[in-house]
């Protein structure tokens, strides 16, 4: 009696065993949502690496505007002209009032396609956003306007070889340009040529400032540092005599 009774339970517990749904973890992806996301990484394998046919906020979007828009007396947040901040997700959403997927109804994109140097952003005496950096924020707008972050340097972090045109100078445009351009630049340092950047090279301003070391201004002003990588590639650039 004892035996089949025994029998039975695991029988039935065999059974159980077969009718239950396998587990299945979603995969990794990296977050996509509009809430915040934590800082971007900095190890080369830490965070997510990124997909090229990906804009991501953090990496690439914010950078820009900070660069380009949020000079004194534009859209930083003492000045926040006509209400408008672009120093975070938040503010560039609702401030810039963005239209996710709508790229045509979001006046942030609106306001860097006109045509008209008296309504376009940046303003005149700026120059425009060039075709590439306004399709990069209508590409972001397109595909949701998402809060995302990824590591740039994922996987390593390649400091050979750097030369002004193919390295550092795309660097500057994106971070530094905004504020370091013009008839005014920041701290009266100009970083839109070599020549220009090689004279700050040589002062210390520009290492000092990207490093964050004592006694410099630390770049970029208000935005997110550079990645430990992305410094020692400008490092990495100066030790071999800044190659054009």
């Amino acid at each position: 009696m004892l035996q089949a009774r025994f029998f039975n339970l695991m029988l039935i517990g065999s059974i159980s065993l077969f009718l239950l749904p396998s587990c299945k973890h979603d995969p990794l992806v990296p977050p996509d949502t509009g809430g915040p996301v934590s800082p971007i990484d900095t190890g080369i394998t830490s965070g997510w690496p990124c997909s090229p046919d990906t804009v991501y906020f953090q990496n690439q979007v914010l950078p820009l505007l900070i660069s380009k828009c949020t000079q004194s007396g534009c859209h930083d947040v003492a000045s926040h002209e006509d209400g408008v901040v672009l120093v975070d997700y938040q503010r560039v959403i609702s401030t810039g009032k963005v239209k996710p997927f709508k790229p045509q109804d979001s006046e942030l994109y609106e306001v860097i396609i006109d045509s008209d140097p008296d309504d376009r952003m940046p303003q005149a005496p700026n120059p425009p956003l060039t075709a590439a950096e306004k399709d990069l924020i209508k590409t972001w707008i397109e595909q949701g306007a998402k809060n995302t972050a990824c590591n740039e340097n994922f996987g390593s972090c390649d400091t050979t070889n750097i030369t002004y045109t193919n390295g550092i100078a795309p660097l500057l445009s994106s971070r530094c340009t905004g504020c370091h351009s013009g008839a005014n630049p920041q701290g009266n340092l100009k970083l839109t040529t070599y020549a220009e950047v090689k004279a700050s090279v040589q002062s210390g301003a520009l290492y000092g400032a990207v490093a964050h070391l004592p006694g410099y201004s630390a770049m970029p002003k208000g935005g997110t540092p550079l990645s430990p990588c992305f410094v020692s590639k400008i490092k990495s650039w100066i030790d071999a005599g800044m190659p054009q």
